[in-house]
């Protein structure tokens, strides 16, 4: 990749690659993992929206999914278990120019990571969150994780499960999330196009991405996801595209506020809804304002400068630009 330098920042000169978005350091997982199709649709959205690897940040926790900051050529940062959100909103607060993804299996994000992903919608940060979805803790020996369903049993559990299910889709959409998509890590072309409408959306973006676990989950497995289903009117694939049935879950208009609250609704019960067949797509998305945009009225002078450019002192007179004298007045005894 050849680069020219400007006066503020490097631009590619040439067309970025896919394949330049892989490092050098050889992915480990069980052969037949999703994680292999996950990273791959992440490479290729990059790509496929020129996003410099210098101005993009991935962050990952720990699992499996965990490895796969290693595994893409742009800025990274391999995390705590259930933490990855917090470090990546805080890297989009201090630098709102970074395109920040985060990512990180079912159990990181809605077992330990819980509070994080529900306060995350709250805040509407502009980042999108990739959840590994294979609904078992595949990097210790297959315990059941939230997402698997009651009474379900894969090989890995010696007893079914005897927890109720948490849906990712439904908390997201309740938690404030601004877009809330499925799609499956082996519908390459559905999940790269998938990702980059996630990242192109301004405002906290979700994207559940159902996996095979090859190595615990002998349930839904790659041959799972690929077997068709038997209807009234025939066989069908066991996966099928949203907006190809009709449905749209995009508001168009915000400030309607009863249709808002029906389209929430409406992309909540669609979420729940038990079929044969698995639904892919977008379930929700809304434009709002976010949090740096918000901040922004709070705070004027992030409008022209990011936080961590706030000049705290004149240059000239080195004093400092904010006057406290006010407020430690009240601790005078």
């Amino acid at each position: 990749m050849s680069l020219e330098e400007s006066s503020t920042t490097l631009k590619m000169s040439v067309a970025l690659k896919a394949s330049q978005l892989k490092s050098d350091v050889h992915p480990d997982w069980c052969p037949g993992c999703g994680d292999f199709g996950i990273v791959n649709a992440v490479q290729q959205s990059l790509a496929g929206l020129q996003l410099a690897p210098w101005e993009t940040m991935f962050f990952t926790g720990v699992g499996c999914s965990g490895k796969s900051s290693h595994y893409i050529n742009s800025y990274g940062c391999h995390t705590l278990h259930g933490r990855v959100l917090p470090y990546a909103l805080g890297a989009k607060l201090a630098n709102p120019k970074l395109t920040v993804i985060a990512a990180g299996g079912d159990g990181d994000g809605l077992g330990i990571g819980m509070c994080h992903f529900v306060h995350a919608g709250r805040r509407n940060i502009d980042i999108t969150y990739v959840i590994y979805n294979n609904e078992v803790y595949g990097l210790t020996k297959g315990q059941a994780s939230p997402t698997l369903a009651f009474k379900s049993q894969p090989k890995s559990l010696p007893l079914p499960n005897i927890n109720q299910p948490v849906n990712p889709l439904a908390m997201a959409i309740a938690s404030g999330y601004t877009f809330v998509a499925r799609s499956y890590a082996y519908d390459a072309k559905h999940l790269a196009a998938t990702l980059q409408a996630a990242i192109s959306h301004k405002g906290m973006a979700l994207v559940d991405v159902l996996q095979p676990c090859p190595t615990y989950n002998d349930i839904h497995t790659k041959e799972f996801y690929s077997t068709p289903v038997q209807t009234t009117t025939g066989e069908l694939p066991r996966t099928y595209k949203l907006d190809e049935a009709g449905y749209d879950g995009k508001v168009k208009d915000p400030s309607d506020i009863e249709t808002f609250e029906a389209m929430r609704q409406q992309a909540i019960q669609r979420a729940y809804l038990r079929e044969d067949r698995i639904a892919l797509g977008v379930f929700w998305q809304v434009e709002l304002p976010t949090y740096s945009d918000l901040l922004q009225d709070n705070i004027p002078m992030l409008k022209e400068y990011t936080p961590i450019n706030l000049p705290y002192y004149d240059a000239a007179t080195m004093k400092p630009t904010t006057d406290l004298t006010e407020s430690l007045e009240e601790f005078v005894v």
